[in-house]
């Protein structure tokens, strides 16, 4: 007898996050800026989902907006079945516990003003997880020792420490209300190339030692690869594909997709990849979209490409592709034989 799937730990539906621009001289129109323009996924419990494209995208923003330090637009987003969107204040505060975030800049992230106890030792005094002083300092040394720091870092303030002492320290302060799920919002990409992957094997490590789930937002697809359990691929408000992260590096499918993956160097000299280069400029995030956001770069696109636009369709099992030319299916739900039905996948076509 099987069990009963659970419900996913996050679910995002249909997330949209747009900015308003400072109207033009003599306009009384005000630009918008798309940044998150329908981004829909789910994250199970204990999982890894990577989240990358190129810098623009809008992963940061989606990551900054399932938090609600963005509010968001339009859209759902379930934790544990409830939805972050409509929690009170109140209520939001008690969620926090639940959900943080390691920021991208280690350097700006931390209060210089603030002494390394301080600054882990805040969110246990905001939460009321610690009944005394000497508690909570003993609750400030067991997470140093944690990210592999000591009692002796304490007392010193973050300019004193490396870049990758000061994400340790970052990392800490989110450890410290034992939440179940931590958005990564580009942990390593200000540090050393050496330093990142020491940081990247402190948080594997974290993840199996606390049952931890973490959205990982990157733009390195070399160091995704290394902590994902499913990759999604974000290009311009949207996600275009997203699929397990062996098969998507093994197998990548949407034209955006195979083009990040030929850019990754390859540690053999003498293995050889086709280098895609891309043509033609980014649309704009401003202009109203019509069709497929990559339609203006895509080698492979077709003229009904450009007003269709693309819905993520299965190719297989747990990978989903937003584009017609590889699934068979355009975005009003028909086949390029001109009937409804089931997606082709791309290894038969």
């Amino acid at each position: 007898m099987t069990e009963a799937r659970t419900q996913p730990l996050l679910q995002v539906r249909n997330l949209k996050k747009y900015f308003a621009m400072r109207s033009a001289m003599f306009s009384r129109e005000r630009p918008t800026v798309r940044a998150v323009d329908g981004v829909s996924f789910d994250l199970e419990q204990g999982e890894t989902l990577g989240l990358v494209g190129e810098s623009g995208c809008g992963k940061s923003t989606t990551g900054r907006t399932i938090l609600r330090l963005e509010e968001p637009t339009s859209g759902e987003v379930l934790f544990e079945g409830r939805d972050i969107m409509r929690l009170g204040r109140h209520h939001m505060r008690v969620l926090r516990r639940q959900v943080q975030i390691v920021f991208q800049d280690p350097y700006s992230s931390l209060d210089p003003r603030k002494t390394v106890a301080s600054i882990v030792a805040e969110p246990l005094i905001v939460h009321g997880l610690a009944q005394n002083k000497s508690e909570r300092e003993d609750r400030v040394v067991e997470l140093l020792e944690t990210v592999g720091l000591s009692r002796g870092h304490m007392r010193r303030y973050p300019h004193e420490f490396s870049g990758g002492q000061r994400q340790r320290i970052g990392i800490a302060r989110a450890l410290a209300v034992r939440p179940k799920l931590i958005v990564c919002d580009e942990p390593v990409s200000a540090l050393d190339v050496s330093v990142q992957a020491q940081v990247i094997n402190l948080l594997q490590d974290l993840q199996e030692k606390f049952g931890l789930t973490y959205l990982f937002i990157a733009h390195d697809l070399s160091v995704v690869e290394h902590i994902s359990t499913r990759v999604a691929v974000m290009y311009l408000g949207r996600i275009m594909e997203i699929a397990p992260a062996d098969e998507l590096y093994a197998r990548p499918t949407h034209p955006y997709s195979q083009a990040l993956l030929s850019a990754v160097p390859i540690p053999d000299p003498k293995a050889k990849r086709e280098r895609i280069i891309l043509k033609g400029d980014v649309a704009s995030a401003v202009a109203e979209p019509q069709g497929c956001r990559f339609y203006h770069r895509c080698p492979f696109r077709e003229p009904s490409c450009a007003t269709n636009e693309q819905v993520l369709t299965p190719v297989s099992p747990g990978h989903l592709v937003a584009c017609q030319v590889r699934t068979g299916v355009h975005g009003d739900g028909t086949t390029a034989a001109g009937g409804a039905g089931a997606s082709v996948p791309a290894g038969d076509r």
